[in-house]
């Protein structure tokens, strides 16, 4: 079993959570990663934290962010891999930015200065915006007065590994857009960048870990719980009204009931199941057009 799964994980490309997270635990890795994204030299102050769930209210939904960390100038660096395309990922960098944020002062802080410069980076193998650019950089400007800066200490980076502008990115940068979704050897030995190498080699020591295997059949043997709650669930509520359940709506069961038992996202529910949020999304909106049919 665990062979089985450690051959999927030596499989693994950067751009896949699991990876990317056990990588970033590691303070060097994580600051050259940082470094290469921002093209400039980040020096970190702790170890990053990796999986850190916030929850300002238990009547809140929790976030679960990928890797966080802070620089010497105390600015927090919070960095999410995401492979997919939820539709949803604009939106819910504002959502992940506001609940970091929060957590940032102590309760009861009057000073709103003290909150920390933040940086959030979303890296993915797809351009969400469009417009054929590695990195998409914003900051809260003016629409009168576009020299204008707000001044926040707010910053949000999307990186897209198949954007086409590169006369405008060193080699460092190209080199590792290429290696988060080809995360080889002979990628690693091509590229002249020692931050890229230095990952590699935590890389290569993850992949092979037999503690790293078992922590990644754990992983698997999670969704597999998570997929067989959802669909017994789904199941058990079809047969409750008396008919067959159809495709579409045995997967929205199957979701819903994976998120109410085991407390988590749409995301991570998804997931578990096997499928995609798009595709939760897609068979909804099928069970609504059918239910109105029938009506």
């Amino acid at each position: 079993m665990v062979s089985n799964v450690t051959t999927k994980l030596a499989e693994l490309n950067l751009e896949d959570r699991f990876l990317f997270d056990e990588t970033m635990e590691n303070k060097e890795a994580y600051q050259a990663a940082v470094s290469i994204l921002l093209e400039r030299e980040v020096e970190l102050l702790d170890r990053p934290e990796t999986e850190k769930e916030l929850r300002v209210s238990p009547q809140l939904r929790q976030v679960r962010l990928d890797v966080v960390s802070m620089d010497l100038q105390k600015t927090v660096y919070h960095t999410e891999m995401q492979k997919s395309d939820t539709g949803n990922l604009k939106k819910r960098s504002r959502y992940y930015q506001a609940q970091l944020d929060v957590s940032l002062l102590e309760p009861g802080s009057v000073n709103f200065n003290l909150l920390n410069d933040s940086c959030f980076i979303l890296i993915a193998p797809f351009d969400i915006f469009g417009e054929g650019l590695y990195r998409y950089t914003f900051e809260g400007t003016c629409r009168e007065c576009p020299k204008l800066r707000l001044g926040d200490g707010a910053v949000k980076i999307f990186i897209n590994t198949r954007g086409s502008n590169k006369e405008v990115f060193s080699q460092e940068f190209l080199d590792f857009m290429e290696y988060i979704t080809s995360s080889t050897d002979a990628v690693a030995e091509r590229t002249e960048s020692g931050k890229i190498k230095l990952i590699h080699e935590n890389v290569k020591k993850i992949k092979s870990s037999e503690k790293m295997g078992v922590k990644y059949m754990q992983l698997w043997e999670e969704k597999a719980l998570i997929r067989e709650e959802g669909r017994s669930e789904g199941r058990s509520e079809g047969r409750s009204e008396g008919r067959m359940e159809g495709k579409a709506e045995m997967l929205v069961k199957s979701v819903e009931a994976a998120m109410k038992n085991f407390d988590i996202d749409l995301q991570r529910a998804c997931e578990g199941i096997g499928t995609t949020v798009e595709e939760y999304h897609k068979a909804k909106e099928s069970k609504h057009i059918t239910d109105i049919s029938k009506k």
